[in-house]
């Protein structure tokens, strides 16, 4: 069966006029001609992403939507009329919210966060700003585990994410050391797992590995900087991640490592490399 919304495997059954006719064995889809890559030839496997036209036909394309269904994305607005707002998604259909789907009144131009589904009505791709209803819980997720993080939006305590494009977590103000913003996309780790299913987040993994990393990071930027580092103990967190994109904490747990092992001497704001003082 054809997944409307998503990439589909096809092979090449026939050629035409308009295009190509690509199946799965069970059902037949056209490919117009301008999306056919070159060399294409009857028999050919493609991977095309099916969708449905004005008339409600299923349809391919080689463009590359933004999202398939089933994912949250921030899309713009390109148009709004009385029924509701159309969003660019990256291929030659735009994709609807209808006004009962808004948050707030979408306006052209801006990004919003949606998640893309069938109309179970129409049986249309549609997209909801009202998203959070189509997150699911964590009760997959592990501490310290590594994850794919889309930023949602921002909140009093910090940044709301939505964590492997399956539920939501939430990046902590006092922990963020580097300018995020809605819609980005970054790696971040499970810092908790609550007891309610909330899930707390960090941007940078802990533990032995993590401070060894640090460890490993810290030589290396002495080694290539004449064996000083202008960082201390007392230097703020601000400016150990602009310069080593690492959290203090980290940054405190590799340098006293450092320390331990006689690799370095310290004071408040600076460090040197032993190795290269003493040769």
């Amino acid at each position: 069966m054809l997944e409307i919304g998503k990439y589909n495997r096809l092979r090449v059954k026939s050629s035409a006029t308009v295009g190509l006719y690509l199946t799965n064995g069970e059902e037949d889809v056209l490919l117009p001609t301008k999306y056919i890559p070159e060399n294409t030839s009857v028999g050919d496997l493609l991977d095309v992403f099916v969708y449905l036209d004005n008339e409600n036909r299923p349809v391919a394309t080689t463009l590359k939507p933004y999202a398939c269904v089933g994912d949250f994305a921030f899309l713009s607005v390109k148009q709004v009329n009385e029924h509701g707002a159309f969003l660019d998604w990256g291929i030659a259909k735009d994709v609807f919210v209808p006004y009962a789907e808004q948050r707030v009144e979408m306006e052209t131009g801006e990004r919003y966060l949606v998640y893309l589904l069938i109309d179970e009505f129409s049986g249309r791709i549609a997209a909801t700003a009202k998203w959070s209803k189509y997150l699911h819980d964590a009760s997959n997720l592990q501490e310290g585990q590594e994850v794919q993080l889309l930023i949602a939006e921002k909140t009093p305590l910090g940044f709301k994410a939505i964590i492997n494009n399956e539920c939501e977590g939430l990046l902590y103000e006092n922990e963020i050391f580097t300018p995020i913003q809605s819609g980005d996309k970054i790696k971040g780790f499970v810092r908790l797992v609550r007891e309610d299913g909330k899930v707390d987040l960090r941007l940078q993994q802990e533990g032995v590995e993590a401070m060894n990393d640090a460890k490993s990071q810290v030589l290396s930027y002495l080694r290539q900087n004449g064996g000083v580092l202008a960082l201390g103990d007392k230097s703020s967190p601000e400016e150990i991640y602009r310069q080593l994109q690492m959290s203090k904490k980290n940054f405190k747990k590799a340098i006293g490592g450092l320390y331990k092992d006689q690799l370095i001497s310290l004071s408040d704001h600076e460090i040197r490399l032993l190795e290269l003082t003493e040769e």
